[in-house]
This record gives C-alpha cells, structure tokens and sequence, in this order.
C-alpha cells in the first residue's frame, strides 16, 4: 500500500479522542492548518519521542495557526494513559479498526501496525507536505513546522 502524496485530498475521518470526544477531519480543518501524525503504539520509546517533540513545539505550531494530532491504532484507554503520563496537550485519535490509516496509506500488516508517517493539512484538505521516518523521531514536528512556515 502507498503512502498517499503531497497535493492528493486527505482522507476525511471523524474518531474518538483519549478524552471521550470524538473529532473529524472538517472540524479541525475549520480551526486552521492540521499536522496529523501516525505513529505505531503509544507510551512505546520512540513514539514517546515523537509526541513529545509535537508537546515540545506548541508555541511554535500555535505561531502558525497549526493543531497537532496524533493517531494510531491503540484503544481509547492507551491513548488517554499516553496523554495522561506524558501531558501532551493535543488530540490523540484512536483509529482501532485501522481504516483511516488504511485511507492515508500507512497501514501496515507486519511489524508495526502503522508506519510513522506525518501529514501537513492546508484548510482545504490538500496535503501540503509528508514526512516519513520511522527512526527519526523528531524530524516530523520539526519539517512540519518548516513547511507550515514557507506557507506563512
């Protein structure tokens, strides 16, 4: 399954959240910019990373109108222990049937249950920008930031 690119539409969704809301795609949209990242198992070492750079750069996501949003396959209860330990501050959407990451092309069968991908939302729905590094942790936020920033 392919990744889907840069200039493609980004697959609408509307999930549960770790805090028992659920969100979509267009409500977010409607606030500004989104940066949606997946990443495989929350409260895993480098997922940890991941998100917490994301936690680490909100002043600067905030500067430019963008909303961070993690994803991943894990239950709503996994996602609110990820929050609650590591005081994230940002949605975590619980995609436990894996479509929505069936739909951004980053489902996986083996491994893990979804590559560590991050996409750039502009207010339209086009994907602005994909970042994808499944060791690289912190290179998501911070190319995210870099792109929403040439846009701004």
């Amino acid at each position: 399954m392919k990744t889907i690119k840069a200039g493609a539409k980004a697959p609408t969704f509307d999930l549960p959240t770790q805090s028992g809301g659920r969100l979509s795609l267009e409500t977010l949209l409607a606030q500004g910019p989104v940066v949606l990242f997946f990443y495989p198992v929350a409260s895993s070492g480098g997922c940890t990373k991941q998100a917490c750079h994301f936690r680490d750069l909100g002043t600067e996501f905030e500067s430019v109108g963008a909303q961070r949003v993690g994803i991943s396959t894990d239950e709503v209860s996994a996602q609110k222990g990820f929050d609650d330990t590591q005081s994230l501050g940002y949605p975590l959407l619980s995609d436990t049937d894996g479509e929505v990451a069936k739909a951004y092309g980053v489902k996986r069968k083996y491994l893990t249950p979804v590559k560590r991908v991050t996409f750039v939302i502009d207010t339209d729905g086009t994907i602005r920008d994909v970042i994808s590094s499944e060791l690289n942790f912190t290179v998501h936020a911070d190319q995210a930031l870099a792109s929403l920033k040439t846009a701004s």
